[in-house]
């Protein structure tokens, strides 16, 4: 008689897939504690920081665009102006929902003025011409893409709801870098 090895040894391997019993447990008690149940783990101080320095460079690029916005001319300066206004906007927007996610970790958000530039990625920048404007705006988000890149994998499971958030903010980062190579040497 001839027995299939290969079924029986899948069947060897598959587990049931049950939860635990335990976390569950675990998960009624320290109720202070909001999201955050025992089982995240030993790295939300991490995740807490990792974000506090992606809110500064948020906040930084906010400044900068917003700076860009009202402080370009020229002939195509009108319709990239705007384009800095709506990345503005969006970075703004990136530095609500990564506040918000610091607060769910049980964390605080560092939006004192006087560390943004220290924690930031990306730098402020004060050029008044409309290409080194894109260029710098571009080599901003460029950075930005990268340090997004680099959270997720860091973070990759240990936290699936901030790894989310930030492949979302990831995607509209890609994004603008795509628009501003578009607008360099026009």
């Amino acid at each position: 008689m001839k027995v299939d090895v290969s079924s029986s040894s899948k069947a060897a391997q598959h587990k049931n897939l049950v939860l635990d019993q335990g976390g569950l447990d675990a998960a009624r008690n320290s109720l202070d504690e909001g999201a955050v149940t025992p089982s995240y783990g030993p790295w939300r101080d991490d995740v807490v920081k990792l974000l506090n320095d992606a809110l500064a460079t948020e906040l930084v690029c906010v400044l900068r665009y917003k700076r860009h916005y009202f402080t370009a001319n020229g002939v195509d300066s009108p319709a990239i102006a705007d384009e800095f206004l709506v990345h503005a906007n969006a970075e703004s927007a990136h530095a609500d929902r990564i506040a918000e996610r610091i607060v769910q970790l049980g964390g605080e958000p560092d939006f004192a003025p006087s560390h943004l530039l220290d924690r930031s990625h990306a730098a402020y920048d004060e050029s008044t011409d409309l290409q080194s404007m894109v260029r710098a705006n571009l080599v901003a988000e460029r950075i930005a893409v990268e340090a997004y890149r680099q959270m997720i994998t860091l973070i990759g499971d240990k936290d699936p709801t901030t790894r989310r958030m930030l492949e979302d903010i990831l995607s509209e980062e890609e994004e603008h870098a795509d628009e501003l190579k578009d607008w360099l040497g026009h």
